[in-house]
């Protein structure tokens, strides 16, 4: 079974995986087979995509493709119809703490500033716009390392970082599984408030399926052994997102069923 989404011939897609398998044994078995996914490209609003899933059924890996971190045995993938390489304008943070703790707050989120050449004065300027942002300021000049950042702090200069590259895609590989039940409910909210103020393209995975109805405008769903995405939920509550919209009826229905959808799908062979 394969679900091709989003595929309009008059309309430019983002994102582009066609007849994607990924085998570690020279071809004997595969983990993922046959898959298909497009995201179109919606310039002015851009996308809120968050993949679910059963463990190990592929998610990061669709994930690292993206980033060219990985290649895909079979298949082809693109981004803005151009297959992936360095230039393409794609940004990831993982849920494992990424900063580098011998460098400031500042230091971190300015490198990939320092990567393009930019002076000291001119990365710093930009790194702070990125730190008030994302409500780290007076935290500036104070190491990336724990504990002298809390975990909520440390995944808030990646997601800087990350911004201040100035991604047309970013990857988020569960990047709030290790926070804490308060610090995460705040990061959702911030990461809701940025992805609206910058109209990028997001793909999110989590397991988490309160905070993918919360956060995402599209769920896919996929489905392990081998894996492919089997399930699309249109996600058809307001782009503006505040915590009082997980008290509507609506929100409470797409949360049960994406739920009934993931014990679907657990089940499939």
């Amino acid at each position: 079974m394969s679900l091709i989404f989003n595929d309009n011939p008059n309309q430019d897609n983002i994102i582009e995986m066609r007849g994607i398998g990924q085998s570690y044994d020279g071809g004997q078995s595969y983990i993922i087979k046959d898959l298909d996914f497009l995201v179109e490209n919606k310039p002015g609003q851009g996308q809120f995509i968050v993949m679910l899933g059963m463990s190990g059924c592929g998610k990061s890996t669709l994930l690292r493709y993206m980033a060219g971190l990985q290649d895909p045995t079979l298949g082809e993938v693109c981004i803005n119809g151009k297959p992936v390489n360095r230039d393409n304008r794609v940004s990831m943070v993982f849920q494992q703490y990424s900063s580098l703790p011998w460098m400031t707050v500042l230091e971190n989120v300015g490198l990939s500033l320092q990567f393009k050449g930019l002076s000291k004065k001119d990365r710093d300027e930009q790194a702070m716009e990125l730190i008030k942002l994302v409500g780290l300021e007076g935290h500036e000049k104070k190491y990336a390392q724990y504990p002298t950042l809390s975990g909520g702090q440390l995944q808030r200069v990646a997601i800087a970082r990350s911004l201040l590259s100035n991604p047309e895609i970013l990857l988020m590989d569960e990047p709030f599984g290790a926070l804490d039940i308060r610090t995460r409910l705040q990061v959702q909210d911030l990461l809701a408030k940025i992805w609206r103020k910058l109209n990028s393209t997001i793909v999110f995975v989590t397991h988490d399926i309160a905070e993918a109805v919360y956060l995402a405008d599209d769920i896919y769903i996929m489905k392990s052994a081998p894996s492919q995405i089997v399930e699309h939920i249109d996600i058809d509550l307001p782009l503006e997102r505040n915590r009082h919209i997980k008290r509507d009826p609506r929100y409470i229905e797409l949360l049960h069923h994406t739920e009934d959808l993931m014990v679907k799908v657990s089940d499939m062979k």
